[in-house]
């Protein structure tokens, strides 16, 4: 069963003098692929690190399923959400197989250690890096920690699951195959499946919808890729020029990014 999500007022700073997002508002009760774009420091992280409890809103409120994640336990909350960060510090001087079992931490009982195997060898055919599965994790290259990290996250097995920029570091071909495996992972589980996206085109593709975050850590527009990714939208939030035509096969906007427009984006 999905879990519904409802972000209200939400408001985050590391202290009160740096307030990172502002106001945020955001109900998702459908299932689906959401992809979360801006430029780079609008808080997309800063948002679903609020949502799986990673960090705590200044002020405001995350509601799961109609519970305040503030009065849920962290593992209560990581049963219903699992988090995928973009960058993996991790440092796992074990072999791949047991760096994605760890993702089964939550579900591991007392003789649960052969289906919680057959869920990580299924995950990892599906990932096509079932070769990985005796190498040590530290001896991978980024693109292989960053296959071996969604594999960690998809094991949880949560009913919302949120990655932070799932295909930094693949090839065009994964990037492709990643976002083609997650649009239909949420559909078919019934699930919430949110991704961090720098692409537009890739966004435009692949989420059923998008949420658009604009400074001051505002949320600019939420939608359908066609009702968001609208030549007026990308010049207001990321402070450029662009045309944006209709994919006469997909249906979908496909964005050509012209000059920056000096004066309006700041400077990252």
């Amino acid at each position: 069963m999905m879990v519904d999500i409802e972000i209200h007022d939400v408001d985050f700073g590391y202290d009160e003098s740096h307030i990172v997002l502002h106001n945020i508002n955001l109900e998702i009760h459908e299932p689906g692929l959401y992809c979360i774009i801006g430029p780079n420091g609008v808080g997309k992280s800063t948002m679903v690190k609020c949502v799986s409890k990673i960090i705590s809103p200044l002020k405001g409120s995350v509601i799961l399923d109609g519970q305040d994640v503030a009065e849920m336990t962290h593992k209560d909350v990581a049963f219903k959400v699992g988090f995928v960060p973009a960058f993996s510090q991790d440092a796992f001087s074990m072999s791949v197989i047991n760096t994605i079992l760890v993702g089964r931490y939550n579900h591991q009982k007392w003789g649960s250690r052969q289906k919680d195997l057959e869920m990580v060898y299924k995950t990892m055919k599906l990932l096509h890096i079932e070769n990985l599965a005796n190498r040590s994790y530290n001896a991978l290259s980024a693109g292989q920690h960053q296959k071996v990290s969604i594999a960690r996250g998809l094991v949880q097995e949560t009913e919302v699951l949120i990655l932070d920029e799932p295909t930094a570091n693949l090839d065009v071909k994964y990037q492709v195959y990643v976002m083609e495996m997650l649009r239909a992972i949420a559909i078919e589980k019934n699930m919430v499946i949110m991704t961090i996206c720098h692409d537009l085109n890739i966004t435009s593709k692949y989420a059923h919808q998008v949420i658009m975050l604009a400074r001051p850590g505002k949320i600019h527009a939420v939608g359908k890729p066609e009702d968001v990714l609208t030549v007026e939208n990308i010049r207001e939030v990321y402070g450029i020029n662009c045309r944006v035509y209709t994919d006469e096969e997909t249906k979908k906007p496909y964005v050509i990014l012209g000059s920056a427009i000096i004066g309006m984006a700041e400077d990252y």
